[in-house]
């Protein structure tokens, strides 16, 4: 009997390559992992997932947000988590994997996108992951009020995360979500001279106690384009385990928070929806 294209794409691990909402989607075999995937979308890396190993995070931002999961409520306990930004589902797969019994919201404009993920990257059936294909900010407002123990905001279109999405506005209703004590997270992404990372540092004290931003140093020193994790919330953040963990990882980074936060700021003000911009676009050197 032969075999169905689908199971030929995956016993010979050949590139799946597809059109979706936001681009062309190319899943792309893991030549040293059996059942791992990256995703690209018009050549930009957005995801990598291994289905037989879901707590494997390859990506370092993704590692980054890794930690923060980790760090949100003692270690094992489920929680009730909201991704803004669904890519290949990597991080609610690393949840629903290190947090059993977890319930997740995922909310993913690209229906296309979800419908090609849900098809070649199937969801473990036990896993309680919920994908709704909408806006980001749109699929955030039905969430119910104090719902959620973590939101994570991983958003990119066309690699620029949307102007709704960067303000102060977006993050009070991130604030209604959250139950008294929830963590919100958010990859970021600038280069040189980091006037949008300023501002979303500033847009996020207006809103929140507590902030800890984790980089590469380069990247806070202005010196290269590439990505930030954002944390914050009403109550103290574990910075001593956030920052020991960030220091080991195959890519080190470094976590600033307090008035060292304060002064990268360089007095930079809150964005609102009539101010907000996209996030600015990688330069092409990044993808190469």
């Amino acid at each position: 009997m032969g075999r169905s294209r689908d199971n030929r794409r995956r016993t010979a691990a050949e590139a799946v390559v597809e059109a979706v909402d936001g681009g062309l989607a190319e899943l792309i075999p893991d030549p040293d992992r059996a059942r791992a995937w990256s995703l690209l979308i018009d050549g930009a890396p957005q995801s990598h997932v291994d289905l037989d190993d879901p707590a494997h995070l390859s990506f370092e931002y993704q590692r980054r947000i890794g930690h923060v999961i980790d760090l949100v409520a003692p270690p094992g306990k489920p929680v009730q988590a909201v991704h803004l930004g669904g890519g290949a589902l990597t991080l609610a797969r690393y949840t629903a994997a290190t947090r059993p019994r977890s319930t997740q919201q995922v909310v993913e404009r690209d229906a296309a996108l979800v419908q090609l993920v849900r098809r070649e990257l199937p969801l473990d059936p036990g896993a309680r992951i919920r994908v709704r294909s909408a806006d980001a900010r749109e699929g955030l407002a039905r969430v119910p009020d104090g719902w959620a123990d973590l939101i994570v905001a991983d958003v990119f279109s066309g690699a620029r995360t949307p102007a709704h999405l960067t303000s102060a506005e977006f993050l009070d209703e991130v604030r209604r979500a959250l139950r008294p004590g929830g963590v919100y997270t958010a990859n970021l992404a600038d280069g040189p001279p980091l006037t949008h990372l300023r501002g979303q540092i500033a847009t996020a004290a207006a809103r929140f106690a507590e902030l800890a931003l984790i980089a590469d140093p380069a990247v806070l020193r202005g010196k290269r384009f590439g990505n930030a994790i954002l944390v914050a919330s009403d109550t103290p953040l574990p910075l001593a385990e956030l920052t020991r963990r960030a220091a080991s990882d195959p890519h080190p980074a470094r976590v600033e928070h307090g008035s060292p936060l304060t002064d990268f700021t360089g007095g930079a003000r809150p964005v609102t929806d009539l101010s907000a911009v996209a996030s600015p676009a990688p330069p092409p050197s990044v993808f190469r």
